[in-house]
């Protein structure tokens, strides 16, 4: 089977919808780091640097708050 970062796409909706009826902040940072961190790195693979920068200053950003709200 080969990855496509369709799926990932599929399974971060999903959770991000679940997050929006939960209201669950914490968990929205969360799956948006995660799903940037995976596309630079397919980013990375198809030296699409527009890409990698883009999400890889999303996910920083993202992560910033989760450690700054972490109490």
């Amino acid at each position: 089977m080969e990855f496509s970062p369709e799926y990932v796409g599929y399974l971060a909706s999903l959770l991000l919808m679940i997050s929006f009826a939960l209201k669950n902040v914490k968990l929205l940072r969360m799956v948006n780091t995660v799903g940037c961190i995976v596309f630079v790195i397919y980013g990375i693979m198809l030296s699409a640097w527009p890409i990698v920068i883009t999400n890889g200053f999303i996910a920083a950003i993202n992560i910033f708050y989760l450690v700054k709200d972490k109490k």
